[in-house]
Formats: C-alpha cells, structure tokens, sequence
C-alpha cells in the first residue's frame, strides 16, 4: 500500500516563515534608505540605553537623589563635571542620564493609557455605529474642544501637583486623537470582503473585532504612538516647568529647567543640557515615527 504523506502543514508554515522574513528584511531596507530615519532610530536607541543603563553608567548617581554639595556650586562644565553643575553642587551630567528614566516612564505611562483607552472606543465606535458611535464621538469631540495642554492643567491643578497626577492629567487628554484615528480605520476596515466573510458564516463580533479590526488597526496605532512619546515628554516637561509635574529633587528635566531658568545667563549650562536632551528626545522619537509611517504605510510617503 502507497503511504500517504500526512503533514501538508509544514511547507506552509515554512512559506509564512519566509514570507515574515522577506517583509521584514523589506521594513529593513526602507528604514535603512532614509537617513533622517536612521538618525531618529539612534537618538531613540541612546535615550533607552541610558533610560535602562543610566544609574550604571552616570558619574555620580548619588547626586540625581539630592545629594548636596555646596563647595561645588554652580561650577562651569569642567574634565570632572562635563555639563557642570547646579545649585546644590550636584553634577548636571548624572541628572540628565538618570532624568530618561524618569522621561522614559512618563512617555510610556501617557501614551499606554491613552491607547488602552482610544483604541477600543474607536473600534467600537466605528463597528457598532448608531447611538454608540454618536455618544463616543460626542464625548470625543467635547475632550477636544479644549486645548489638551489647559485642560491637563486644570486637572493637576485639582488633583494638586507632583509626577503622578502629571501622567494621570496628560492621559486624560490624550485618548482622544486614537479614538479619532481608530474610528476612521474600523469604518473602512468593516466594509472589507474579509470582514464580511466572516460576519456571514456566523463569526461573533468580538471574534471580528480581535482576529480582524484590531490587527488592520495597529499599525497607524504604532505610528501614532511612537510619535507621541516624543511629544508626551515634552507635555510633562512643560507640566515640570511651572511647578507642576515632577518636583525637586527629582532628575526630571522640565523641573531642573524651571529652577535654572533663574540662573540664566550666567550659568547658561544649567538650563542648556536638559533642554539639550529634550530637544534631541522629542525630534529622535519624531523621525522615527515618520520613518514607521513609511514602513507600516507605503501609500503616506505619495500623499
């Protein structure tokens, strides 16, 4: 008797391997070909070296938890102290390297819950459509209607200053632009043949929703938040810069900005190396994220 080879599953699991290694040596070789890309991809690869490394590698970590040192104030950036250091005597250089873990965390905090909660309103608000859609996008709408900075503002105000309220304030008010974004993704999604397909042979909606809508939904997601964590750390060092984000002696860099705005210009060196490392923070996590736009969505880049 002819025996029968019973295992047709491996050649196409060994053709879905291949496949995922063509698309991703393909999101490779576009990231490689754009240069402001592969800047944007270092400056993110050195915030998270030193936001994991950073307590290893500072001179003098000690100093990023308040240690004081008066015989040391305000001393210009010399061999042993790079970018100076402040008020207290502490070196400026350590504070900035612990500061990204701090600035790491925040940006993570803001855009993880403003996703958790955007992204399943808008798929629901796009696939359900009727009276739910109107309520979402309603409440929506009214959230934007505010300027997010002023409305995170009144919130700590309310709540009382400090990093955490920060966070919970910024999140607050950065749900809604996924929950835009989401819902015009579903609304198109949910008219596909694939969606359809699977609605008439008796698929249930949340088995639609997690094997179908948010897979087709993640990748502006992704573009979205990688350009987002740029521009959350910069809202908490801004929320840090009027007194009420983080507070002293906390290495977070729009705090240590506030108080060496008072020593500008003669000790230009306290203010300029945070802004410095915000600066190059936000634009790293911004070319990335136009780097991931070409990558996850190849039609942008002719608009």
């Amino acid at each position: 008797m002819t025996q029968i080879d019973a295992s047709p599953a491996k050649p196409g699991f060994r053709e879905r391997n291949a496949s995922r290694i063509r698309m991703w040596r393909l999101y490779v070789h576009t990231l490689r070909r754009s240069f402001t890309s592969m800047v944007g991809l270092a400056l993110v690869a050195g915030f998270l070296f030193l936001a994991v490394f950073g307590p290893m590698i500072a001179p003098y970590p000690e100093d990023a938890a308040g240690a004081i040192h008066m015989s040391q104030r305000l001393m210009p950036p010399s061999a042993e102290h790079w970018f100076g250091t402040d008020e207290m005597g502490a070196d400026i250089l350590s504070r900035v390297i612990i500061g990204a873990r701090t600035s790491l965390w925040i940006g993570l905090l803001i855009t993880g819950i403003a996703a958790l909660i955007g992204v399943p309103l808008g798929i629901v608000a796009g696939y359900q459509g009727g009276w739910t859609r109107a309520i979402i996008m309603r409440l929506t709408d009214l959230f934007l209607s505010v300027p997010g900075l002023a409305l995170a503002l009144a919130i700590v105000a309310a709540l009382g200053p400090g990093i955490t309220n920060c966070v919970l304030a910024l999140s607050l008010v950065w749900w809604p632009g996924y929950v835009r974004l989401v819902e015009a993704k579903t609304l198109s999604v949910k008219e596909e043949l694939f969606v359809e397909s699977a609605r008439s042979i008796g698929a249930r909606t949340p088995w639609i929703l997690w094997h179908h809508i948010l897979p087709n939904c993640l990748s502006p997601v992704i573009v979205k938040v990688s350009l987002d964590i740029g521009m959350a750390i910069l809202a908490a060092a801004s929320l840090g810069f009027i007194g009420l984000g983080a507070r002293p002696p906390s290495p977070e860099w729009g705090a240590m900005i506030s108080i060496a705005r008072t020593y500008m210009p003669d000790w230009w060196w306290y203010s300029v190396f945070p802004g410095a490392a915000i600066f190059l923070t936000v634009l790293g996590f911004n070319l990335l994220g136009d780097g991931l736009r070409d990558i996850l969505d190849p039609r942008s880049r002719d608009r």
